[in-house]
């Protein structure tokens, strides 16, 4: 969505040149390794800038050393569900169950270090209940397992288990974001049901290779801005879950991820999750 607009802008054709693996770990040391001419814009995220330094010994790049971060453009926060057959209406119920037998409930997410596995680390140092971990290859096979009972709960993508929410299979009980979400308006923050200092929600934004003259940064930073104002950008990433955020500055984005990395780290370090 943001090539497209960032084509028209700078009257340059712009490729997207998606490179998986290690949870963004492997497109975010080449995209630091790139020149700093201003033809490489980095897709950054919480998980490449923060999570990853904690997971990974070697990540193969600093993130506030390699990079210029450019703006920060939106969230996308999850949501914790259970099936339909189980008799938890509340986040309070959820946590009853789990401490009547800890250890024993689980939840799926899709992978070792991704937002949907640290929600429920978050889970069990806020409320003190124990429950395993289950990874799954991606999120729609720990989505299903949830529906199927294999799994107790697990926290989700909004957009991911929208479908089943409406449907009835599964039943959202809270919402990891600061604010209630657009997409289940009925639907508590973990801090409004009970669970204080609670708030996940992975954001995405934009960084250059370190050393990319000011210049440059500075004229991303506007386009980008200016991009994420515009109605009909909005319409296509709000109803795939993302919630946008205020115009940003390079500085903002920078302590953005300086402030994530203070809280983050240690949570991961507590938890002692490393990569699969």
């Amino acid at each position: 969505t943001y090539a497209e607009e960032l084509a028209k802008a700078l009257g340059q054709p712009i490729v997207v040149d998606n490179k998986g693996g290690a949870g963004g770990l492997m497109a975010t040391a080449e995209g630091a390794r790139a020149p700093a001419d201003g033809y490489t814009l980095l897709l950054i995220s919480q998980g490449t800038t923060v999570f990853n330094l904690g997971l990974y010994k070697a990540p193969g790049y600093d993130p506030l050393k390699d990079l210029v971060p450019v703006a920060i453009c939106g969230t996308l926060p999850n949501v914790l569900v259970v099936a339909s057959s189980n008799p938890a209406t509340s986040v309070a119920d959820l946590i009853v169950q789990a401490r009547a037998k800890p250890g024993e409930l689980a939840y799926g997410s899709s992978g070792i270090g991704s937002s949907l596995h640290l929600s429920g680390v978050i889970f069990e140092q806020r409320t003190g209940a124990r429950v395993q971990h289950v990874p799954y290859r991606g999120a729609p096979p720990a989505v299903l397992a949830v529906v199927n009972g294999e799994v107790t709960m697990g926290f989700f993508n909004t957009p991911t288990v929208l479908g089943q929410i409406k449907s009835g299979k599964l039943k959202a009980l809270a919402v990891t974001s600061k604010d209630r979400s657009a997409l289940l308006p009925d639907v508590p923050t973990m801090r409004e049901a009970g669970v204080a200092d609670f708030v996940v929600a992975t954001w995405l934004g934009y960084a250059v290779p370190a050393n990319t003259p000011e210049v440059i940064v500075a004229r991303f930073n506007a386009e980008i801005n200016r991009i994420s104002e515009m109605p009909q950008v909005k319409e296509k990433l709000v109803v795939q879950g993302f919630e946008m955020l205020p115009p940003g500055s390079p500085a903002a984005a920078r302590k953005l991820i300086e402030d994530d990395q203070a809280v983050w780290l240690p949570i991961i370090q507590q938890s002692g999750a490393k990569p699969e």
